[in-house]
This record gives structure tokens, C-alpha cells and sequence, in this order.
């Protein structure tokens, strides 16, 4: 009786993978939404913005079954040369057949081209915000995978180039990593989840347009899973159509849903710094993640 109870039980959880849900650690992924901006600007071609990728891929390798960088020649608006830029990619579970994908941008934009303040809109800036929260929640999400195998493969990417484009473009040079990547997918992902500007003290995350036209379902399922666990930053209002990483995955046909606050008094500004993000909400975006991942 006993060992039949314990073959039912191997048989419920899969190959050694227990069912229930990690914790999220929200001060320790504060600590890594810090330490990012201590790097100075992440601007690609600049010695911070290669620091900060070697960082990076230090910790995924450290935590993920494998890591490797997915290296390109990008454009930054207003540069006439190009720069190297890399994606980071972090591979857990690789033996599962079913893979999901969590991405964000770890690059900075490379001017505050909307500071209040005319003469600081040619400085760079820390993108505490705007940048390195997104990377910061998927860092900690990497430590809960190792501690806890996911019941499905989960591939982690880190998409440079994100924000070097000009206002008015429909895409131009803004998701430049993420269009690398998605046209040379390692994977047949089930699903793409995108976050990005998570790390805001008054966090109100809405549905974003693209994500609600054309992928209903998995809007649906964040959006339920969040009310689920009591996550109240998810609010069930219809937001702007953004232009982010989800996208290219969107338009392969591929589920992706960007969970961002794109109502961020401090975007582009030199004011996008620690101070003006919070750990809890990294924390409230975190645990959602961690439940769509172990309920597949």
C-alpha cells in the first residue's frame, strides 16, 4: 500500500518535479534591479553596457541548466555606426519537450530624451525602471527554478537593443534583441511572457492592446491567475498598444502577452532611478510568474 502511494505520488509530480509553487524573494531582486544600475547606463557599445553583460550571464550561468549569448550588430537612432549587441539566454529543464519563454530588456535607452529638464535630455540615465526591473524579477525567477524544477521547460532571455528607437516608428530600431531572437527561435515555445517597467511604486499593470487582440487566452489566464492569488497591481481595464519585445513573437503566431506599467511618470527621464521603484511590486509580478510556470 505504501509503495503503491508512492508510485501514484511519482506519478502526479512527473520526473521529480514538485508541485507547489516557490517563493519569490522581493528584496533580493531589488538588491539585482540595484546592482544593475551601479553599472552605470546600459547603452549598447559602452563599457557599462558590457560589464553588465558579463554579469548577467555570469548569474545565468550559475543558476540555469545552460546559458549562452546570442551576439548581433545593432543600430542605436541617431548613431550612424553600428554596435555589438547580445542577448542573454538562461535554458532550465532542457530535456522537456513543452518550453515556455519569460523575457525582458536589460539595455538602457541611450539619451533621457524626455527629462523635464532640456538641458539632461542628452545624458543617459540609470533605467532602474525602465530596463533593469524586468531582468531583476527573471534573475530571481532563475533561483526559483533551480531550487524548484518547473513541471516545463523554461527558457529565460535577457533582449538587448530594446530601446533605441525613435517616437513615431512602428518598429524601426526599437526590439531589436527581440526580433533577433525570435528569428532564430531555439525553441517551440507554448507560450511568451514579457515584462517590462514592473518595478514602480504605484504599480497598475492593464492589458496591453497587442497582447489582448492577439492572444486573448493568455491575457486571460495572467490576468485570472493574479486575481486568483490576490495580486491587486493587475487591473482588469484595456491598455495602450505597446511597442515592446512581445511582439515579434505575436507576429509568428506564437502566444506572447507584455505585462508592463507604461504609466511611468519617470520613463526616459534621469529621474528613472532605485528610489522611484519598489520591491514589492517586483514581488507582485514575480509571483504571478512563478504560478503560471508551475500550473503548466
Amino acid at each position: 500500500r505504501a509503495v503503491a502511494g508512492t508510485l501514484l505520488l511519482v506519478f502526479l509530480l512527473g520526473d521529480g518535479c514538485a508541485s507547489e509553487v516557490p517563493g519569490f524573494d522581493a528584496q533580493r531582486a531589488f538588491e539585482d534591479l540595484v546592482r544593475q544600475t551601479e553599472f552605470g547606463p546600459r547603452v549598447p557599445g559602452t563599457a557599462a553596457h558590457r560589464a553588465c553583460a558579463d554579469w548577467l550571464h555570469e548569474r545565468l550561468a550559475d543558476l540555469a541548466d545552460s546559458a549562452w549569448r546570442q551576439p548581433f550588430m545593432g543600430r542605436l537612432h541617431g548613431v550612424a555606426d553600428s554596435v555589438p549587441m547580445i542577448n542573454l539566454v538562461g535554458r532550465f529543464r532542457p530535456q522537456k519537450e513543452r518550453r515556455v519563454l519569460l523575457g525582458a530588456h536589460w539595455d538602457t535607452r541611450p539619451f533621457a530624451d524626455l527629462d523635464p529638464d532640456s538641458a539632461a535630455r542628452t545624458a543617459s540615465f540609470a533605467g532602474a525602471n525602465d530596463g533593469a526591473s524586468g531582468i531583476a524579477v527573471l534573475l530571481e525567477i532563475a533561483r526559483a527554478l533551480q531550487a524548484t524544477p518547473p513541471p516545463v521547460g523554461v527558457d529565460l532571455a535577457f533582449f538587448d537593443g530594446e530601446d533605441a528607437g525613435a517616437y513615431g516608428e512602428t518598429t524601426g530600431l526599437w526590439i531589436q534583441g527581440s526580433r533577433y531572437f525570435a528569428a532564430h527561435l531555439p525553441a517551440d515555445y507554448a507560450w511568451v511572457i514579457v515584462v517590462d517597467m514592473v518595478g514602480d511604486r504605484d504599480l497598475r499593470l492593464l492589458r496591453e492592446g497587442h497582447s489582448l487582440r492577439l492572444a486573448p487566452d493568455l491575457v486571460d489566464r495572467v490576468w485570472n491567475t493574479a486575481r486568483r492569488i490576490g495580486e491587486t497591481a493587475f487591473l482588469d481595464y484595456r491598455g495602450e498598444n505597446i511597442i515592446d519585445d512581445h511582439l515579434p513573437f505575436l507576429m509568428r503566431g506564437i502566444p506572447a502577452v507584455d505585462i508592463i506599467d507604461f504609466d511611468f511618470p519617470y520613463w526616459h527621464t534621469t529621474a528613472d532611478t532605485p528610489d522611484n521603484c519598489a520591491p514589492a511590486s517586483l514581488g507582485s509580478v514575480g509571483r504571478v510568474l512563478l504560478q503560471m510556470v508551475y500550473s503548466e
